[in-house]
């Protein structure tokens, strides 16, 4: 498991990503209550397309 944090210069990345990273069913999404990050626990297999989709909604991730 990988935990991955991640910060969106606006809700509306944020949310996005979210609903993508459930779609691809990662373990768990918690929304920051910013509205504008989240974390992400993830499965070893999912880490590389986790990062890609967050990238693709304009997220910066870490782990």
């Amino acid at each position: 498991m990988t935990v991955i944090h991640a910060t969106f210069q606006d809700g509306d990345g944020a949310r996005e990503a979210q609903l993508k990273l459930m779609a691809l069913r990662v373990l768990q999404v918690d929304g920051g209550a910013d509205g504008a990050s989240l974390t992400a626990t993830v499965g070893d297999d999912l880490v590389d397309r986790a990062l890609h989709l967050i990238e693709q909604t304009g997220g910066t991730a870490n782990m």
